[in-house]
């Protein structure tokens, strides 16, 4: 299989990359500067080449501005363009190669959890509707643009994505400093839920939905959403320090403001039934194991 990546550098592009050329999948990625050997060009604000897809399989679409940072009405415009123009862009060109030659025939974008808003102890599947706030409505977009490729005939698999676990990058990286030293512990009320999943399981999610039949929406999370105080609380286990500072909801609104309240207070109870009901077979599906893995 030939693989076209966008955001094929981060987090998860890294591992998805080495995981298909593990398998002796052929990988390009996207790049913004002058193209070297195994890259291709784009501007994701310019109309894509179709022909720069030629004899991909398949395209992942993982690029977007990182939405850690002080969100501004400018900053937010900026993470909301760089999903919703870049999916418009990438899937306008694997519509029209799609017609042209038959490939690529799956297109599989990054979505998150996000989409469901704050829902309180609601369980979540992808059935669920779409919640409301920033984050939320950046999805709806995220998810829409990816249409001319669906309305080509091409398989769409939008990956609502959770809290990754990972050692060198996702939800730990800042969490590590503090609960190292023993000064984490539960955010806000704690009472949140935490759609979590292991960064093992993101990729064998996207790998599952290259090679499977899996449509539309799909829940990347594990099996087992926890509570913030019991994350917490399995992440100081892991690391053998106590968990006894907590986050108060006011020090998180004062500091942090919109992107605090909407990134650690929000309560999304996500589950995994599309990805279960076509039987993926998770690698971590309990959060004791999975924080093992990510520490290692």
């Amino acid at each position: 299989m030939r693989v076209l990546i966008s955001g094929a550098s981060g987090l998860l592009g890294t591992a998805l990359t080495r995981a298909l050329q593990n398998d002796r999948h052929e990988t390009l990625a996207l790049v913004r500067r002058a193209p070297r050997d195994g890259e291709v060009q784009w501007d994701p604000r310019q109309p894509l080449d179709p022909a720069k897809l030629e004899g991909c399989d398949a395209v992942v679409h993982l690029a977007g501005k990182n939405i850690a940072g002080r969100w501004t009405e400018k900053f937010k415009q900026e993470v909301l363009e760089s999903r919703a123009i870049g999916t418009q862009t990438l899937a306008a060109a694997a519509a029209e190669s799609f017609r042209r030659t038959g490939q690529p025939r799956v297109f599989v974008s990054a979505s998150g959890v996000g989409y469901y808003g704050s829902r309180g102890d609601e369980v979540l599947s992808e059935l669920s509707s779409a919640g409301a706030g920033f984050l939320a409505e950046v999805c709806k977009q995220w998810e829409a643009a990816t249409n001319p490729a669906r309305a080509a005939g091409v398989r769409v698999v939008n990956l609502r994505i959770g809290v990754v676990l990972a050692h060198d990058g996702g939800a730990l990286k800042p969490m590590l400093p503090p609960f190292r030293l023993g000064l984490g512990g539960r955010v806000g009320s704690g009472q949140q839920w935490w759609s979590w999943v292991s960064l093992d399981d993101v990729i064998g999610a996207m790998l599952f939905a290259l090679h499977g039949d899996l449509h539309g929406p799909v829940n990347a999370v594990g099996p087992t959403p926890v509570r913030n105080a019991d994350f917490v609380k399995a992440l100081g286990k892991a690391l053998h320090r106590p968990t006894i500072f907590p986050l108060p909801e006011f020090v998180i609104r004062g500091v942090m403001g919109e992107m605090g309240e909407e990134l650690l207070l929000t309560s999304a109870r996500a589950v995994p039934e599309k990805l279960q009901a076509a039987g993926y077979k998770f690698r971590h599906a309990d959060l004791d194991e999975a924080l093992r893995a990510a520490l290692e």
